[in-house]
């Protein structure tokens, strides 16, 4: 097992552990926007246009006074160009183009039933994205809260879900068509895998229990991989090659670490099907010492041949890994290529003392990043995976603890942290789009992967009346900046992103001032994150 360890900073003074935090990539001098020389702590900024609303604290912040004025947004080189708001966003987004070139989007909302119009997935067309529009809710019970899981596989154009039920819910599959018309999707399973009634019972071992929350398919649509937080957490292969009778095929339980619990999260497979890049998450929390306990928080590399090539009595194998204390509990995990040669994006949703005041307060006092973020693992020797750099902004510097923690008082989970990002083209990636919570929809050149620079920024105006879709729930504040976490759809051709944010809904923005795609940049259909 490999792990990335970490300098001590305390007792240190601010310039020199502000050089300690950079000390395991490189030193501490240097031009952040040079590509040679050493690695800075945090991206460069991105320098904004004469028309945008710029951030006006650090990068990546949206101070006090500004929360209690009334947030009224932030952009940088990014623009609003169409909207629908509707109940507004959950977790996931996914996206998808038919044969006949209508452009589908589909996102997931709460299954809270208070206020609403309409429960469900909802699918919209924004073939014309300046007037994106619903055409149906898809209902079925996976349909009603896919939390993370909501997925698209272009080969075989099947969109998929797993029941979540906020959070942990059942072994509920869904699969869709969405070949013929992609505003339209035809259900063609609604399956409880590892049952009885679905004939799959004995690949579930006994005693062990299903609850779903993210998933995915491997390239091919063969097979669905969820990161299952039943008992115990693992995860899971699921053979769809029969779209209309999914069939579990095999468990794999994922380590624990003392003292904290580990749990799954999202995956990605290779496009041969052999492999799994699968988020280890774990949080070491408040209560321990965030320095000298073991890393718990990373990267785990599984074989999975035997599930791609249906072999009897198939299982996962561990292949490598890599940890790391400055962050926690994994989010998820992108495969790309970066000038030829392969990485994996990890991003997370919690620091490494958690999610809370307690949390980050502790990160602060052991000189770690305050919140979660993106990295980058260069992947070339997969037994050996070794970091090369993090997307780390102002606001993750804990030297900025005392600028930064006065805006969240009071609020506890996701703040200024990563939770979701995208990238252009996974087989030759220039540019990374991430979900960063409260600092919003953060964009950055990452052609040369140890030094990536961000260039975009857009984050929505707060709403003044709580979205009943969203689940912003007890940390939604009116006026407050929104919660921004799922996946985005770059398009070159177009200049343009897509994305929801909770509160505010589907938003469709343009790059402004020529700051992308990149002569190189390429969004060829069906490259899904």
């Amino acid at each position: 097992m490999a792990i990335w360890t970490y300098p001590r900073y305390r007792g240190l003074t601010a310039v020199a552990a502000a050089c300690a935090l950079a000390t395991a990539l490189a030193g501490c001098n240097g031009d952040s926007n040079s590509d040679e020389g050493p690695v800075p702590l945090t991206v460069s900024k991105a320098t904004c246009g004469p028309n945008d609303r710029p951030e006006t604290g650090l990068q990546g912040q949206v101070p006090a006074a500004v929360r209690a004025a009334g947030f009224q947004g932030y952009s940088c080189n990014l623009q609003l160009v169409g909207q629908y708001k509707g109940d507004g966003a959950s977790w996931q987004h996914a996206f998808f183009q038919d044969k006949a070139g209508h452009l589908c989007n589909y996102y997931d909302t709460s299954i809270n039933t208070a206020s609403r119009t309409q429960l469900g997935t909802v699918v919209l067309d924004v073939t014309q994205p300046t007037t994106p529009y619903v055409t149906t809710y898809l209902t079925t019970q996976s349909m009603l809260d896919p939390w993370e899981s909501l997925k698209v596989n272009e080969r075989r154009q099947l969109l998929g879900a797993e029941f979540a039920r906020n959070g942990t819910g059942t072994g509920q599959l869904d699969i869709y068509d969405i070949s013929n018309d992609c505003r339209t999707p035809q259900l063609l399973s609604s399956v409880l895998t590892g049952s009885p009634e679905n004939g799959d019972a004995a690949a579930l071992p006994a005693g062990e229990t299903l609850a779903g929350h993210e998933g995915t398919f491997s390239p091919d649509g063969l097979t669905w991989y969820s990161g299952d937080r039943g008992t115990p957490k693992k995860y899971t292969a699921t053979d769809i090659s029969d779209t209309a009778h999914p069939k579990l095929l095999g468990t794999w339980t994922v380590p624990q670490l003392t003292p904290t619990t580990v749990t799954t999260h999202g995956l990605v497979v290779s496009d041969d099907g052999t492999r799994a890049y699968v988020s280890q998450a774990g949080v070491l929390g408040a209560t321990v010492n965030l320095l000298t306990a073991p890393p718990a928080n990373g990267l785990l590399i599984l074989d999975t041949s035997d599930f791609q090539k249906r072999v009897p009595n198939p299982q996962f194998r561990q292949v490598g890994s890599l940890l790391w204390r400055d962050g926690g509990q994994m989010q998820h995990t992108i495969l790309v290529t970066i000038k030829n040669k392969p990485y994996i994006v990890a991003v997370e949703e919690s620091s490494t003392g958690g999610n809370s005041t307690a949390g980050w307060q502790a990160a602060c006092a052991a000189g770690l990043p305050v919140f979660n973020m993106a990295r980058i693992i260069d992947i070339s020797d997969e037994a050996n995976p070794k970091q090369v750099s993090r997307l780390m902004l102002e606001t993750h510097d804990p030297l900025n603890c005392d600028k930064v923690l006065p805006d969240l008082v009071g609020l506890s989970s996701f703040t200024y942290g990563s939770h979701y990002c995208s990238v252009d083209n996974r087989h030759d990636a220039t540019t990374l789009a991430c979900g960063y919570f409260n600092s919003g929809i953060r964009v950055f050149d990452i052609r040369d992967a140890v030094r990536p620079k961000e260039i975009a920024y857009y984050n929505p105006a707060g709403t003044t009346v709580a979205s009943p879709g969203s689940n912003h729930g007890a940390q939604w504040r009116a006026g407050g900046p929104d919660w921004c976490n799922a996946q985005i759809r770059l398009n070159a051709a177009t200049a343009s992103l897509q994305t929801t944010c909770q509160d505010n809904g589907f938003l469709s923005l343009r790059f402004t001032n020529g700051v992308w795609p990149f002569p190189e940049s390429t969004t060829p259909a069906g490259l899904q994150n």
